[in-house]
Formats: C-alpha cells, structure tokens, sequence
C-alpha cells in the first residue's frame, strides 16, 4: 500500500527552493494516486520571510496547469503557523480558501521564535518545553479550523540545552491533556518525521507520546516528512509505518 506524504514544503515556502515539478515527477515514479503540498503560512512570527503570504488564488491557477501537464492529482494544503493573538486573522484566511488539508503547527511562542532562540533566553529546559506545551493545549483548545496538529513535541528540536531531549513523565499531565482534546475535537496528530534526519533521531511526537495517544483512544493520524526538498520525500516513512503498525494502528490510505 501507498501512502500520501502530509506535509511537503515547495518554493512557495520562504525556506524551500524545491520545484513542484520535481515533486511530481517523483510521485509518478513512486506511483502515488495524489500529491498535497502544505506550504507555510505563518501568522505572528518575527522573520521577514515568512510576513509575506502566498497569493493562493494564483497558487491554485499554477497548481492546476501542472496537474494537467504532469496527468496527476494535486491537493492544495497548508501548514498554519499559529499564533493566538492572531487567531480571527487565521480563522478569515481558512475561510476565504478551501484547503484539502490544514496542519495547525507552533512556529512561535508568545512573540518569541524558536530558530533564532528569543524563546529560551533566561529559561530551563523544563520551563521553556512547559511554555510551549501550554501554548500547543491553548491551540487545540480554543483553535477547530484544523485537520492534524503538526509535530506535537516540535520544540525540542530548537532547544539550546545539551541534552534536548524529553521525559513524557516530566509533561505528563499536560500532554496528556494535549491528546485528550485533539481526540474530544475528533482531530488528528501528524506523525512527523524530521526529526529522525537531525541529531535527535526521533519522530515528532516521539513514540512514548504517539503510544499514549492511542492508549487515550487516538486513532487518527497522518505521515509528514516536512520535507524543503524531493530528496527527503517520504523520507522514514518505511520504517514508520512498520513502527506504527507494532503498536497496534491500522492505517489505511486516503
């Protein structure tokens, strides 16, 4: 069985130069039935690149030239960079575009970035990986507009500490909180996995916290790579799916 990579970065993202086209043609080799790209759009974050937005009606225009000229379907999603002093901005901007698919991610924290490392200043590990849970459980509180909710434990791959992982027992309670409600609001979390290509050597979430979101009753759940480029398409994918289906989920393919 085939699956759909969820999570796919093309040049219209301020941090990719990858073609579509590329993208594409690779689907084709791979002989996937669709391909969805998520390209970012960020609201709140302090990085110039990433103020500007994809002008989405001509994006789709674009779009479907090339689903005609490479005879393959194209969905159109989006990575939502959310940001809660931004959320009726975000909420008109779903509106006014009918995306196939939208992952809710955490760029940010409280006006401060994670990449350049604002966030961490003054702070422990526990302090600055608790901050960020609670703003992920503010998000899939008071923010619907969603399909999945992108790499859950995301922060820990920006965290200047020398040992950035985790215990799940540390954030338990919150976390878990975290799952329950993704599950109450009928959601999915995305299994994302960078973070196997970077020092870390994990998913995003990690296993401890996908086992426990299927222990909470969790049955949804979609493959990212987040790839910026076609060479990390899919990339872990093989052993992911091996991995998910050990623990006891069954994936079909949509």
């Amino acid at each position: 069985m085939k699956y759909i990579d969820h999570h796919v970065h093309t040049k219209f993202s301020p941090d990719s130069q990858e073609e579509v086209e590329t993208y594409l043609t690779k689907a084709k080799e791979l002989g996937l039935d669709y391909v969805l790209f998520t390209d970012h759009v960020d609201f709140g974050g302090i990085d110039p690149d990433f103020m500007d937005h994809i002008d989405y009606y001509k994006y789709k225009e674009y779009m479907k030239k090339l689903e005609f000229q490479y005879e393959i379907p194209i969905k159109i999603g989006v990575e939502i960079g959310y940001e809660r002093n931004h959320k009726d901005e975000i909420e008109s901007f779903l509106d006014t575009h009918d995306f196939d698919f939208v992952i809710a991610s955490i760029h940010y924290g409280n006006g401060l970035d994670f990449y350049l490392g604002d966030f961490f200043t003054g702070k422990t590990k526990y302090e600055a990986y608790t901050e960020y849970f609670n703003i992920v459980l503010d998000m899939v509180k008071n923010f619907k507009s969603y399909d999945v909710v992108g790499h859950l434990d995301y922060i820990t791959r920006y965290g200047p500490y020398e040992d950035k992982h985790y215990d799940y027992d540390d954030y338990k309670d919150i976390i878990d909180e975290i799952l329950i409600t993704i599950i109450d609001n009928n959601k999915a979390i995305e299994v994302n996995t960078s973070g196997l290509r970077g020092e870390l050597n994990v998913t995003f979430p990690k296993d401890e916290v996908i086992l426990r979101y299927k222990q909470l009753g969790g049955r949804y759940i979609s493959l990212g790579s987040d790839c910026h480029s076609v060479q990390d398409y899919q990339a872990g994918f093989s052993d992911l799916i091996n991995n998910l289906d050990s623990m006891g989920f069954i994936l079909n393919k949509i």
